[in-house]
Formats: C-alpha cells, sequence, structure tokens
C-alpha cells in the first residue's frame, strides 16, 4: 500500500493571517507541529487543482499555527491558497520498523483468534480511551453484521498485525 505515489492529507490551509501572505494551518498530524517536517507540500485546491508549495516559515500564534509560503506574498494570494487541503507523499512519513501507519490498517482482514473472519478494516479512528476499528463485514456474516466497532487495544482485543498477509487477530466474539 505504500507507494511513492499515493498522497495523504495531514492539513488544511485555513484563513489569511496579516496582509504579508502569511495564513493558518490547521494541522491533522498527531503533534499539531510536525506537519512542517515534511515538504514539499502539494495544496489540493480543488477537483483537478494541485500546486506543489513549500514553508517558507512558521511560527506559533497563540494556541494556533501560521505559516508564511513561497509565492504567497500577500493578503490576495493567501486568499487563493484558502481551505486547500495539505497533502504530502507516503513516502514521506519515517519508515516505522516495529508499528504501522493507520493508512496501514485499512483493508486489512481481521480474523478471529478462532478462525473467524470478521471482515476488512474500512476505517480507524481516536476516541478518548483508545483507538477504534470500524470492520466491514462480509456480505454473507453469519452474524446479520454488517459493521462492527473494536477497540485497537494490543494483546487484550488485537493478539496479532501480521503486515505481510495483510491479516491482524483478535480476541474478539463475532456476535458482538
Amino acid at each position: 500500500m505504500s507507494s511513492a505515489s499515493e498522497n495523504l492529507i495531514v492539513g488544511k490551509i485555513g484563513a489569511p493571517y496579516g496582509v504579508k501572505g502569511w495564513v493558518k494551518i490547521n494541522s491533522f498530524t498527531q503533534n499539531a507541529d510536525s506537519i512542517f517536517d515534511y515538504a514539499p507540500w502539494t495544496l489540493i485546491l480543488g477537483q483537478s487543482t494541485n500546486q506543489s508549495i513549500k514553508v517558507d516559515q512558521w511560527r506559533y500564534h497563540g494556541k494556533s499555527l501560521v505559516a508564511k509560503l513561497e509565492g504567497v506574498d500577500d493578503r490576495n494570494g493567501a486568499e487563493l491558497v484558502k481551505n486547500a487541503e495539505i497533502s504530502i507523499l507516503t513516502s514521506q512519513l519515517p519508515e516505522l520498523e516495529h508499528d504501522f501507519y493507520w493508512k496501514d490498517l485499512i483493508g486489512m482482514q481481521v480474523v478471529t483468534n478462532k478462525g473467524y473472519d470478521m471482515g476488512v478494516i474500512k476505517d480507524m479512528f481516536e476516541t478518548g480511551a483508545n483507538d477504534v476499528m470500524l470492520v466491514k463485514a462480509k456480505i454473507n456474516d453469519a452474524f446479520g453484521q454488517k459493521e462492527r466497532l473494536l477497540p485497537f487495544l494490543h494483546d487484550s482485543v488485537v493478539l496479532e498485525v501480521n503486515k505481510d498477509g495483510r491479516t491482524i487477530t483478535v480476541d474478539w466474539d463475532p456476535s458482538f
């Protein structure tokens, strides 16, 4: 799943900040300022408009982030990139030896430790307590489930993540 051509949305450009081309940055990274570890960014401005851009400067403004983008020199230029999604190539992410990114889990088969095929991971999301897998059940699921929500808890629910085999083994009752 990690080909160099895949894009990952890591944030969004907010409103202009001042008159010299600075913009507010809405970061989707775990640590907000980690968004600046990746360069260049690709701004997705619409259905078919992408623009490669580099960050010239950035700083915190209170609890928010603001940035000056190369080639955006005034408020009018900042208005043109407002609401653009910030995308990077997945190849820009650091390689994880013993862990994985959520994007790596999407599409993996989820199987119980007793061999029941629960379906495929459709999405991952964070709750206050733990991460959760949204598993899309097979069409002919024996328990009539269309989707399941399973906590992503190592050792208690998630027993094994097999990256090569694209399977996750869980200790979970499929009727739940």
